[in-house]
């Protein structure tokens, strides 16, 4: 059976003109949509790579506020349910604990009565400050990056990102307490 050519022509260096049979017109039109769908794939997941977090929106900063506010030393801790965290402040500072369960990912609860943190699927407890008491969790809770801002916007202060410590609130200064939801530090494991 013999392949039909086609009008197209092609100019060969040598000046011989050759004519391009239909199987190669169809295997240039495949990669050619085969390119436009790798870019098309190409720019929608660059796209969609992009963080796209915004003040007051989970994964981006929550300003909570003057540090005057924060809650007293020893005090219940503040649910904040649209940043998914816990705000205690533990003697030494403030800290923002994640509200999901080392374990399984649970979202556990203050138990005043017991004062600690119990998550209600598996019974894992967390001391005030988030550090593992017992149960099945692998490690003590989570946390998030405080800081301590001017009303211009500069960090004066942060918690550590690589400890997690609480961070200390300074007497009479003019500073706003902000959490950042993008930087969250891994509790430390336990056993």
């Amino acid at each position: 059976m013999a392949e039909e050519t086609s009008i197209v022509e092609d100019t060969s260096p040598e000046g011989k003109q050759r004519l391009l049979n239909r199987r190669e017109i169809l295997n240039y039109a495949w990669l050619a949509s085969l390119g436009v769908l790798l870019v098309n794939v190409g720019g929608i997941g660059f796209l969609f790579a992009m963080p796209r977090f915004e003040a007051g929106e989970f994964g981006g900063a929550f300003t909570l506020g003057p540090a005057s506010s924060t809650p007293p030393v020893d005090t219940p801790p503040v649910n904040n349910p649209k940043g998914k965290f816990w705000l205690t402040h533990p003697e030494g500072g403030v800290l923002a604990l994640y509200k999901v369960c080392t374990h399984l990912g649970c979202l556990y609860a203050w138990r005043e009565q017991e004062g600690k943190f119990i998550c209600p699927c598996h019974g894992s407890q967390f001391e005030y400050d988030g550090t593992y008491i017992r149960g099945p969790a692998p490690r003590s809770l989570d946390r998030f990056v405080v800081q301590l801002v001017t009303p211009d916007g500069q960090v004066v202060a942060e918690t550590d990102p690589e400890t997690g410590d609480p961070l200390p609130i300074p007497d009479g200064e003019n500073l706003i307490v902000q959490v950042d939801t993008g930087r969250r530090i891994a509790g430390d494991r336990h056993g």
